[in-house]
């Protein structure tokens, strides 16, 4: 049966960090419906005054953070004395787990393009050790299809080999550029959350007659195959696609627990310097 869209989400306007401009298209209203997708921050500027100020130290427990550029550089660091930096075709996947400071500061670029997505640990993952995946843009594998390329970022589909995998929560992230009136038709796991969110052009999802363009995040319905068809003006987009773990959700700033109790002990131990395992 193939997958329908179930809900469009445009996101809203924002500003994070130090003042970085951004769309913040899933949050605390989209958790349930896109579990276990937590948050989708989408960023698409020629102006570095947009970005450049970046986000400075701030720490992070119970959630993975995915951050994928198609251009641009961001340099990165953390408490563990990891530093590199992630550029444009590359990804950096970060388990927060028990807990993690770090900092992420873009650079300045003729154009910075790319997202943020957080993917929530389940319980028994939220205080793990944390880790780091680099995921370089040679490591991404590249297939080639009729009218289109598919960039391989992550996969949980022992199938399609791709730069990375889950180790708690299997995640398959492809990057898809489709040229105009190509088309392209997915197969997924009948019980997956599965949406994809639109960097450029526009295109026809699931068989319906409404096209949707650049910067909607599309929540599909069930289903075992998603079918795309790019407009006019050619499609790239990200699909993602994950099993939800259907736990409660305690989210406080950038930690996010199962409970008010496990919330509260993560900023104590901020304020204590105990935060850090």
């Amino acid at each position: 049966m193939e997958r329908k869209v179930l809900q469009a989400v445009t996101g809203n306007p924002a500003v994070d960090g130090a003042g970085v401009r951004l769309v913040r298209v899933l949050g605390r209203e989209t958790t349930e419906s896109f579990d276990p997708f937590l948050m989708l921050d989408a960023f698409d500027s020629k102006n570095p005054d947009d970005y450049i100020r970046g986000f400075p130290w701030h720490p992070h427990r119970g959630i993975e953070t995915v951050t994928y550029l198609i251009e641009g550089a961001i340099e990165h660091q953390d408490s563990l004395g990891n530093k590199g930096m992630i550029e444009a075709g590359g990804c950096q996947w970060m388990t927060a787990g028990s807990g993690i400071l770090h900092q992420e500061m873009p650079q300045a670029a003729p154009r910075m393009l790319g997202l943020q997505l957080w993917l929530n640990l389940p319980a028994q993952g939220k205080m793990t050790a944390p880790k780091y995946r680099d995921i370089r843009p040679e490591d991404v594998p590249v297939i080639n299809i009729d009218g289109g390329v598919i960039r391989v970022v992550a996969s949980g589909d022992t199938e399609l080999p791709g730069g990375s995998e889950g180790d708690f929560v299997p995640l398959t992230l492809l990057d898809i550029t489709l040229k105009p009136g190509a088309q392209f038709t997915r197969k997924t796991g009948e019980n997956d959350t599965v949406f994809a969110y639109i960097f450029e052009g526009e295109g026809v999802f699931g068989g319906a007659r409404q096209p949707f363009s650049a910067r909607h995040a599309l929540l599909t319905g069930e289903g075992d195959s998603f079918s795309i068809s790019a407009g006019e003006d050619g499609l790239r987009l990200v699909l993602c696609e994950s099993q939800a773990l259907g736990e409660p959700i305690a989210w406080g700033g950038p930690i996010v627990m199962n409970t008010r109790e496990e919330l509260n002990r993560a900023f104590q131990e901020l304020e204590e310097g105990t935060f850090i395992k």
